[in-house]
């Protein structure tokens, strides 16, 4: 434990991820997950007709079960834990089949975590906007005092926002394709060597791992990478969503001031926070903080997607926007 203090920790993680969301992202999801596309690689290409024994198969999945709660999956090579599968794992592929797959199958569960959320919030606001739908209150316009609306139809416009981000997530989520099997520049030619020419059996080897790993479609067409284009789909409806969240949050700081809204007073509150007739809006400046956060982080994926020179480059290899650091502010 002492050790996690004398390096820098993200407070992003440490002190505002859930621990569905941090967990989805650690590094005993990812190499977890690395192991289990190995085996799903070993077992389509063993039914497709390679030569790869039950045997083999079996050892990688005894080890993956025996290693999967445990670090050192990335200290020990999975050849090395299996000896005799070593000749067949990640066999024809490429370091991307389970560096990418494995993003994509997080970014996936990601949304599966942020989208119930996102609803959660959508029912309580809209059970708010149905409770006070006839109390009047002062409506503004460049924030200058306007006409009369209600506490009601103002929750509407927040509640309104929300359901279109998560109608924007959501179809992120749908539209997420894996990127499946194929070789370094996307050609499939290793697999098309492996099975001796036979397109069939490389088609309906993509399909099956596809399957195995929980996606209905793998993209039709890729380089080295999946197109980071998907990172820019996927981080736009999040900063959008980001940018409801502020807003929505900001209109409640405003209503703070004039003692409109307030938020519960904590138990234990230090210095100016701690007078009786004060309630600072912490939890709205705290989300507005976040948000503010997120939204700048979309232009990273954006550079990152326009210098993808030809099939692929490096030059994103030590910095590269990934959007699972996005996915924590759930």
């Amino acid at each position: 434990m002492e050790d996690d203090f004398m390096k820098y920790r993200s407070p992003l993680v440490s002190r505002y991820a859930s621990k569905e969301m941090a967990y989805n992202f650690s590094d005993r999801k990812k190499f977890t997950t690395w192991r289990k596309l190995w085996i799903y690689l070993a077992k389509a290409e063993k039914a497709l007709g390679l030569p790869i024994t039950d045997a083999q198969v079996q050892e990688m999945e005894n080890e993956e079960r025996k290693l999967r709660h445990d670090v050192m999956a990335h200290v020990h090579t999975f050849a090395h834990c299996c000896p005799t599968a070593a000749p067949i794992i990640h066999l024809g592929a490429t370091s991307c089949y389970v560096g990418d797959n494995t993003d994509l199958i997080m970014l996936r569960d990601g949304f599966d975590i942020l989208l119930p959320k996102l609803a959660r919030v959508i029912d309580r606001l809209a059970n708010f906007a149905e409770k006070y739908a006839d109390l009047p209150t002062l409506g503004f316009t460049h924030y200058q005092p306007a006409q009369l609306t209600t506490v009601g139809k103002r929750a509407c416009l927040w509640l309104q926002d929300l359901v279109m981000d998560m109608r924007n997530l959501q179809r992120a989520r749908d539209d997420l394709r894996f990127r499946g099997v194929k070789g370094t520049t996307g050609t499939q030619a290793s697999f098309l060597q492996l099975f001796q020419g036979d397109h069939d059996k490389v088609e309906e080897l993509d399909r099956m791992v596809t399957d195995m790993a929980g996606f209905k479609k793998s993209y039709l067409v890729t380089g080295q990478t999946y197109s980071r284009k998907v990172d820019i789909d996927s981080l736009s409806c999040l900063a959008s969503m980001g940018a409801t969240i502020h807003k929505i949050c900001t209109d409640i700081r405003l209503l703070a001031n004039m003692k409109e809204i307030e938020e519960p007073f904590e138990k234990e509150q230090i210095g100016s926070s701690a007078m009786p007739y004060k309630r600072n809006p912490m939890r709205a400046e705290r989300c507005c903080s976040l948000a503010r956060h997120l939204v700048a982080l979309l232009a990273d994926p954006l550079q990152t997607a326009s210098v993808q020179w030809l099939e692929r480059t490096l030059d994103d290899s030590a910095n590269r926007s990934r959007i699972d650091r996005k996915l924590y502010y759930d």
